[in-house]
């Protein structure tokens, strides 16, 4: 069998196994965050953290919740790294400078795990489950509950309420995340993934000599880390190293893990709003595009251009041989597509157009299907969009899921749709006009430009992965990329929020002859075409210096 059709039947091997999964683990969703009853263990965590989980909040109580909580996870991962030195199971390894575990801190907590160090020769087994397997967690958590609370200001009417947000946060982590990851680590030990706490050891190479490596608690960090969205890897060659990614089967479940959750969510967002044909619409939007980006990335690389690339039968470079082009291609869009970050393959060794579709994934706000509960808030918040613009074609007031969409609405969402862009654009041009930032480029011309835009897209979208051929551990990077990290995770939240509680406040509006039917097939196709009209025209001058100049080179 070809590359081709291999990478074809993989494709529609995962697209089986996430229409298998999507009803039950969608519906499940809906009833955590719908029942009102409270496990003993989550009883035991509410007392422990002093928190009434029966109280519900409004949206600036919410939003105190997600900060002060996400806060206190930053002091603690720094704090973790900068005693590393004294700590148990440190593997010799010492603290971590001032810097880098700032960076670090504010990476794993806003969900982004940016990674600007090698995890082997860095991060003791006390770091790297206490502190960063830990906040693969909550982190995860967080951003499902934001959704969640988006998803009540639809279905609530007359009341600023949107839930409690210490019991979304424990039910996610305790009834959903910790189970389906338990599952997860098991399989891929099942498929050879390590799961130790062993010491440093001398390994013998094939060609004569050693080398040094450590074990650790990989599967488990592994297993969230793709379910949870979060990406980053306890090696340095993340899920291309085979102790996290042994087998082509192991690839094609990492891929499953990221994509579960973000696609059940539209089925949980439909039980909750009592249509689910609204879950559809959304899922099919979300569908379209990743499939589109599958087979345009696949596109780029199976192109036979050069005697390299003919003799190989693909673009190879950067690859790993056991995963192939079309395993490697499915999890650069999924991982870019969402906020995972973690790869299988070299980014920056994908052509320049194969690189330019992992940028443009993370560019359109990582939406489709997105991360762990952040894919859905965005979309949903494209939809809101979407809707205002059918209703000046038309010239009607705008209504989603019986709601008005006024101008505080309209506020809200654009607003949220220009952070992103902003961190990212801004923080590109300060780093290509000053000396410092740019001797931190290995490649000059496109590619140099493509490696700090890529940098930069995937801190403020809370994604993660890296072009490579920059070093990003320096003061400037982790600064910048540790701010872009902070405000493009939180700055959106407040937004979401806010838009939560407006909505929830409203009276519902009728359905009449003249309301959008946002479950239908052309409202989907609005929605993608608003999708990418508006990241084309808020990134095409800088994709153009970029990764579209070198693929039209």
């Amino acid at each position: 069998m070809g590359p081709v059709p291999a990478g074809v039947l993989q494709l529609l091997a995962l697209l089986g196994a996430l229409a298998l999964v999507h009803v039950p683990l969608g519906s499940y969703m809906a009833r955590v965050y719908s029942s009102g009853r409270h496990l003993r263990v989550e009883k035991w965590i509410y007392k422990g953290i002093g928190a009434n989980p029966d109280t519900e909040m409004r949206w600036l109580a919410y939003l105190r919740g997600v900060l002060a909580f996400s806060a206190a996870g930053v002091l603690f991962l720094y704090l973790l790294q900068r005693l590393q030195g004294v700590l148990p199971g440190s593997l010799g390894f010492s603290s971590v400078g001032p810097a880098q575990s700032f960076n670090t801190a504010v990476s794993f907590v806003t969900n982004t795990n940016w990674q600007s160090y090698y995890g082997e020769q860095t991060m003791g087994h006390v770091v790297q489950t206490t502190g960063l397997a830990v906040q693969n967690f909550v982190s995860a958590a967080v951003g499902i509950a934001v959704a969640v609370a988006l998803v009540r200001g639809f279905a609530r009417a007359r009341t600023g309420e949107i839930g409690n947000f210490w019991a979304d946060l424990v039910r996610g982590t305790v009834r959903i995340l910790v189970p389906m990851a338990a599952v997860a680590a098991v399989i891929l030990v099942a498929c050879g993934a390590i799961q130790n706490f062993s010491g440093i050891h001398e390994v013998g190479q094939f060609m004569g000599g050693s080398q040094q490596w450590n074990g650790g608690a990989v599967a488990s960090q592994e297993a969230i880390k793709e379910l949870g969205t979060n990406g980053g890897g306890y090696f340095n060659a993340n899920s291309a190293h085979p102790f996290e990614n042994p087998t082509p089967f192991s690839n094609l479940f990492e891929i499953f893990l990221i994509l579960v959750i973000p696609f059940a969510l539209t089925r949980a967002f439909g039980v909750m709003v009592g249509s689910v044909k609204q879950g559809y619409a959304i899922l099919a939007a979300m569908a379209v595009i990743w499939v589109g980006f599958v087979a345009l990335m696949m596109w780029t690389e199976f192109a036979h251009r050069g005697p390299a690339l003919q003799a190989a039968g693909a673009s190879m470079e950067g690859k790993e041989v056991r995963f192939g082009v079309g395993g490697s291609s499915i999890f650069a869009v999924s991982t870019t597509l969402t906020s995972t970050g973690a790869v299988d393959s070299f980014h920056s060794s994908f052509t320049g157009l194969g690189g330019g579709i992992t940028m443009l994934g993370m560019m359109l706000g990582e939406i489709a299907p997105g991360g762990t509960g952040s894919g859905l808030y965005g979309i949903l918040i494209m939809a809101v969009i979407a809707v205002f613009i059918a209703g000046l074609m038309v010239g009607r007031t705008p209504e989603y899921l019986g709601k008005k969409i006024g101008s505080r609405q309209i506020k809200l969402a654009a607003v949220y749709i220009l952070i992103t862009p902003a961190l990212v654009l801004v923080f590109s041009a300060f780093a290509m006009a000053l000396p410092t930032p740019r001797h931190s480029m290995l490649n000059p011309g496109a590619h140099g430009f493509s490696e700090v835009l890529y940098a930069y897209t995937s801190a403020a979208n809370n994604n993660g992965s890296a072009f490579a051929g920059l070093n990003a551990n320096t003061d400037w990077f982790n600064a910048t990329t540790g701010l872009a990290m902070l405000l493009g995770r939180f700055l959106p939240m407040v937004f979401v929020l806010a838009l939560a509680g407006s909505l929830a406040g409203q009276k519902p509006v009728p359905v009449t002859a003249g309301t959008l039917r946002t479950e239908k097939p052309l409202f989907a196709g609005l929605l993608v075409g608003a999708i990418l009209i508006i990241t084309g025209l808020t990134y095409f001058p800088a994709l153009a210096l970029g990764p579209l100049a070198e693929g039209l080179a």
